[in-house]
Parts: C-alpha cells; structure tokens; sequence
C-alpha cells in the first residue's frame, strides 16, 4: 500500500517502479574484486563520502570491466549526497551539467565523475520522448533502474569489497550478453544515444546484444537525426576510440543506424570496401588504444576524409588546375560538405588542413626543401599519413623509405639522398649566373 502511494506521488513508470525480485549483494568470494583494483583516487572519494556518513558505491563500466578482467580507464561513483554536498566535502571540484548534474572531483591527475542516485520521476521530455531535464534524485534501487544495461547496473561497495546487482547484471557478464533495462523503446526515445552505446559496447565487449534489445534499433535511428551535431560527434570519437573501430563501423552499418544520422560513415563503409586505406587506418588506431599511445582525432579524422579529398583533387588537376591550388579547393569543397552533417571543431580541422596540405611536399627533394620541411610542427604526423598511403598502394614505398633515411641521417647522408634524386631524375645541376660587370659610368674613377 504504502509502496503505491509512493508510486503515484512520485509517477513512476510501471517499467521503473517494478524490479525482478530483492537486489543481490555478492561477497567478494563470489566475484574476486579486491578495493585495491580501485584507483587511488576512486578509494578516496568512496572513503571520504562514507566516513561523512553517505553511501558511495563505484558504478558502471568500470565494475563491468573489472569483472571482465580489463582494467578500468576511468571510475565513476554513485551515492546518495547531493552535488552540494558532494561539492562540499572535496576542495578540488566543480559541480557541472544542465540535463542531470554531476560534480568532478579531481585526484591528482584522475577525474572522478560523481553521480547523486537518479530518481523514478522523470523530468521534463520533448514531444519524441527525449529526456530534457533529469535533476530529481532518489534511492539506490531507482539509480539501478534507470541506468542503461544491465552490466552497467552493478554497485561495488568498497568498504566492504561486495557488488549489489539489481537487474542480474552478473549473470548477462558471464552470458556476454547485452540487455537493456526497462522497456527498449521507451528507453531509445528518452535518449537515442542508447543506440550507439548499445552498438559500441557490444563490439567492444564482444558480447551479443539481446534481442528485445536489438529489434527496435534499425526502426527508431531516425532518432538520431534530432539529437545536436556536437554530441554525435563526441559518439562517433568514442566509436572510432574504443579499440575496436572496424567492429563498430561494421556493427553501425549492420544494424541500420550508420545511413542518415553519420553520413560520414556512409562514404567511410563504402570506400573501405574498395581498397584497404581505411582499414590500415582504423586498424593502426586500433593498435594505439591497446597499447596506450596517444591519438590525434585531427589525424584520424584527415584518414577517413582523404578519400573524398583525394578525388575531388585528382578531378580539379584533371580539368586544369594546378596542384596546390586545386588541393586547397577539395579540402574547402570537402569540409562544407561534412559541416553541413557534423560539428568538427576547428582544433581538429586544423590539424586535418594541415596533414592534407603537406602531401605534395613530399614530392620536392632538392635544394634546402627538405630540410625547411622537416622543421614543420606537423610534420612528423604528415610523414605518417604518407606511409598509411604507401601501404595502400597509393604512392610509391620508396618515397617513404627516402623520408625516413632523410629523418635519421646526418647532413652528409642528407645531401647524398638529395644527390641520388636529382641522379635518378636526370636533373641537371644548375650553374651559377655571374652577375653582368657593372660599367663604370662617366665621371666615375676607374
């Protein structure tokens, strides 16, 4: 009774006010999750909002991940003190968001993102169902049922090292199954977004997205075409970021989201069955994430674009134009077209100019040339862009192993690379004009 009259006072959905049966609380025997797994900076805020006397628990994907055996990239906690209180209690923070606030707390040079318990009355949606304000708070178990999937509900208190799973999240980890909580559809139109995760997560994880979960995807990304350029932007990087980029581009595809809310996709997935450019990029990309290396998005971003960029400028040179020229108008006919789909900010449209631009530099060996064009900041990312071409076959192999012989060579070894090039073209040494002896003019004293 007492249970209802909350439920009608709160309007919780029958989808979120039900649950399957009382949470789990799982011993650390059971699943073999020691705190010290955590990072330093997870501990301390979990510890500090427990000793004020709140509850905090790490949540989400890093749970997951650790259950999994992968080791986290970031942690997230959940508790029952508000983003003041929160705020409060760590100098180092700053509480941010409209829809939903949050408060980071900085660790040093960790970022922990703290999450105030979600409550079940929904705030304010547009007409197509969109969450547009969430800022209502509530208990664990109404956090749980408003979360995404189920291996994203699972609560890992530190203190005493045990997982509270509401929704058999433990079960569909060991299954490599993902299900979404609460009605799919309902779900997708509060947050199309859902969509995306639910692909990158799958092809991440390797895991089968469950079937009602799945069948209303394709239906529904249409979705997609309302949400604000900038935040599919951000999807598509933590696509193409995840490790496992070919995966998701294909499962993207596969399951009808890629035609119409990324057009950029569309270009990417076709070309890429025509030669293998792409794919060494994605893969070499790849290859970065697992080992931890940096990634410039500029430079990626410059690889999936080249191919349109690469016609459009073969076909300017084809009608006339000369070379440099016609480059800079494919880039600028290239970058309006994308601008009119996505929101690429300008410190990775830079970098992309810049790479494109210095392809045809590589071509000029003689004379102080090389050694001016080395000196370029961007150089060395250009230098990368023409080895992914030479593995595609696009531009000579050779050309490559003279650019890096260049780079590690000293003065000499560079000045006979100049000299084996101009040998090979045939390129004749110019002889020095002696300037025409100026005659003395009259008057002038010989």
């Amino acid at each position: 009774m007492i249970r209802k009259l909350i439920r009608r006072v709160l309007e919780l959905p029958a989808e979120l006010g039900s649950r399957r049966g009382k949470p789990k609380v799982i011993p650390f025997a059971m699943h073999g999750i020691r705190r010290d797994e955590l990072s330093r900076g997870a501990q301390r805020v979990t510890s500090t909002l427990q000793e004020a006397g709140f509850s905090a628990y790490v949540v989400g994907g890093a749970v997951r991940d650790l259950m999994l055996g992968v080791s986290p990239k970031d942690f997230d906690v959940a508790t029952n003190a508000t983003p003041e209180e929160v705020h409060h209690l760590f100098r180092r923070s700053r509480i941010i968001g409209k829809r939903f606030r949050i408060v980071h707390v900085m660790m040093g040079p960790e970022t922990i993102e703290v999450t105030t318990f979600r409550g079940g009355n929904i705030g304010r949606k547009n007409d197509s169902g969109r969450i547009m304000a969430d800022n209502s708070y509530g208990s664990q178990e109404e956090d749980a049922h408003r979360r995404d999937f189920t291996v994203n509900a699972l609560f890992y208190n530190p203190s005493d090292e045990s997982i509270v799973d509401f929704h058999q999240g433990m079960r569909d980890i060991k299954a490599k199954k993902l299900v979404m909580i609460g009605q799919p559809v309902q779900r997708y139109k509060e947050d199309p977004v859902r969509m995306l995760r639910a692909v990158r997560l799958a092809a991440k994880l390797g895991f089968a997205i469950d079937e009602k979960t799945r069948k209303p995807i394709a239906s529904h990304a249409v979705l997609l075409k309302d949400e604000p350029a900038a935040r599919l932007f951000d999807e598509l990087l933590k696509l193409l970021l995840s490790g496992h980029a070919w995966d998701c581009l294909t499962k993207l595809r596969d399951e009808g989201l890629s035609g119409g809310a990324f057009p950029l996709l569309d270009v990417v997935m076709g070309e890429a069955a025509d030669d293998g450019f792409i794919r060494l990029a994605l893969d070499s990309t790849d290859a970065r994430v697992r080992d931890e290396r940096p990634i410039s998005v500029g430079f990626l971003l410059a690889t999936l674009l080249w191919r349109q960029v690469d016609q459009r400028w073969q076909a300017l040179q084809a009608d006339g134009e000369k070379p440099i020229p016609a480059l800079m108008q494919a880039m600028a006919d290239v970058e309006a077209t994308q601008d009119n789909d996505f929101a690429i900010p300008r410190r990775f449209s830079v970098t992309m100019r810049e790479i494109w631009m210095q392809q045809p530099r590589f071509d000029a060996r003689s004379g102080q040339r090389p050694f001016r064009f080395m000196e370029q900041p961007r150089f060395r990312a250009g230098f990368d862009f023409l080895a992914l071409r030479a593995a595609a076959g696009e531009v000579p192999q050779s050309l490559v192993t003279w650019w890096a012989d260049f780079q590690k060579g000293d003065n000499e070894a560079r000045q006979a690379l100049i000299a084996a090039v101009k040998d090979e073209e045939g390129v004749p040494v110019r002889k020095r004009r002696r300037r025409p002896r100026k005659k003395p003019a009259a008057g002038d004293v010989a």
